[in-house]
């Protein structure tokens, strides 16, 4: 979208991540996806008189962990609060989130886009659970609910009004979902709303410090959609502003299918949710131990894996950015790494034939039916010349993913695929080709190098490509230029 030069865009993210705990943040059920409506609930899910909730201690260790990954300050000192608002998919008619105290205090999430990188810098992430799902297409005349998800674990990171442009949101987003891939509390995954994002948006005079008037659109489910919203609302504020009219504070939604928001109500403050402590759930505090353990649990993130890759595997930094992409693809890559010694090389079968298939497939490092021993076998195959990549990729390497547990070797020899290194036998197959070729050894005499090649090609062809070029080329040289 082209923005009207004059203004500038101002945007603020806020993100509930779905915490990838087994049960959910106040009680012990259930939060696997697609279970049948209402079955993963309980008395205290449905907020059944006498019923109290428990905290869930892991959800608190994921929250530390983004809060550390983000460079936060960690909040020793926590109290959960009640959010009064009118929810009719949350049975309690409140939600349990943190308020004045979240557990987590600023950060930042290091972005990178065409104009470079920029620190976007976080409010806050806290804790709360998610409300249930309202169902509008089920009954013509009714609102269904379903309160499976009522009480899932959530954190909500909340970003500074940073923002400023539809690309940067889309980085930003894009970092937020590994991030949360790589310290695996969180799937990531949008369609299923376990990663999902409210933009707050407003414009400006470029020059002015004054935030404008935002609006917010809500629950958006796709980075995509995140992008195309932000250009939408951006251009009617500005078009708003120049027509001399008032912009008003309200809340938006999106329509994915037509690209274009619509209101749904006036935006509500701070004040309109009533926040006090909750009564049921005693503050929690976090000891030096306990968030020095979790810290110690941080894995390599991709900004130190990318360093790594390019200074110590001397890999191009291209090569080292899409390994690191995702977390599984790169954990698989050091496995293979540290069974062979050729770390281009097996960056390339990952970077080649591997991804082909995961792309063809649209399946993740996860599925790919060779085990890491397989692939570094399969390398080192290559690396000792005892066959040739091209017959390796073409041959060998379909042939594994049909027999995944067979041992490479074995399955190169069963199949006439090793490469032929015998110099007396090349050698034979060379002359006979310079022979059969005789006119164009004459040409390539008075000085046609470039039909080396094709000398080449025949040899290969001769011998069903199992030739070792290397020799090959060597052998071809050496006779064209004794002859």
């Amino acid at each position: 979208m082209s923005v009207n030069e004059s203004y500038e865009i101002v945007v603020g993210l806020e993100v509930h991540a779905q915490l990838l705990t087994e049960s959910k943040l106040f009680c012990g059920d259930s939060i696997a996806f697609g279970a049948e409506p209402n079955t993963h609930v309980s008395p205290v899910t449905l907020a059944h008189p006498g019923t109290l909730p428990k905290m869930n201690r892991k959800a608190v260790e994921y929250a530390v962990k983004m809060g550390l990954a983000c460079h936060c300050e960690i909040e020793r000192k926590n109290y959960f609060a009640r959010k009064n608002y009118f929810y009719p998919d949350l049975p309690k008619g409140y939600q349990i989130s943190q308020h004045t105290t979240p557990i987590c205090k600023g950060g930042y999430i290091t972005i990178k886009t065409a104009e470079g990188t920029k620190d976007i810098r976080l409010n806050r992430i806290h804790l709360e659970e998610d409300a249930g799902k309202s169902l509008h297409d089920m009954d013509h005349a009714f609102t269904a609910l379903d309160y499976n998800r009522a009480g899932t674990s959530l954190i909500e990171i909340v970003t500074e009004p940073d923002i400023r442009s539809s690309a940067e949101a889309f980085a930003y987003l894009t970092e937020i979902r590994k991030l949360v891939r790589y310290l695996e509390i969180c799937d990531g995954n949008m369609e299923e709303g376990s990663l999902r994002c409210d933009a707050n948006i407003s414009v400006r005079k470029k020059g002015e410090n004054r935030l404008g008037t935002r609006v917010e659109v809500k629950n958006l489910n796709s980075i995509r959609n995140v992008k195309k919203a932000i250009d939408e609302v951006a251009e009617k504020l500005i078009s708003t502003l120049e027509n001399g009219e008032t912009i008003r504070q309200q809340t938006l939604s999106f329509d994915a299918n037509t690209g274009t928001t619509f209101p749904i109500r006036e935006k509500e403050d701070a004040d309109d949710y009533r926040y006090f402590p909750d009564p049921d759930l005693p503050p929690f505090d976090l000891g030096e131990e306990f968030i020095s353990r979790i810290k110690a649990s941080l894995p390599a993130l991709q900004e130190q894996r990318i360093r790594y890759y390019c200074q110590d595997l001397r890999l191009s930094e291209y090569d080292a950015t899409v390994l690191t992409e995702e977390r599984e693809l790169s954990d698989y890559f050091e496995q293979v790494i540290g069974l062979t010694t050729d770390s281009k090389a097996v960056a390339n079968w990952l970077l080649g034939p591997v991804k082909n298939w995961m792309n063809e497939n649209n399946r993740e490092i996860s599925g790919f039916p060779l085990s890491p021993a397989k692939l570094a076998a399969l390398v080192s195959l290559v690396g000792s010349g005892k066959i040739s990549f091209s017959m390796a990729s073409s041959r060998l390497f379909p042939a594994l993913l049909q027999e995944p547990d067979a041992d490479p070797a074995d399955l190169a020899e069963k199949n006439n695929w090793l490469q032929q290194s015998d110099a007396g036998e090349i050698a034979a197959v060379v002359d006979a080709v310079l022979e059969k070729l005789a006119d164009k050894v004459t040409e390539y005499k008075k000085g046609k190098k470039g039909l080396l090649s094709l000398f080449v090609g025949e040899v290969m062809k001769q011998t069903k490509g199992k030739a070792d070029p290397k020799l090959t080329n060597q052998l071809l040289s050496e006779k064209l230029n004794t002859k």
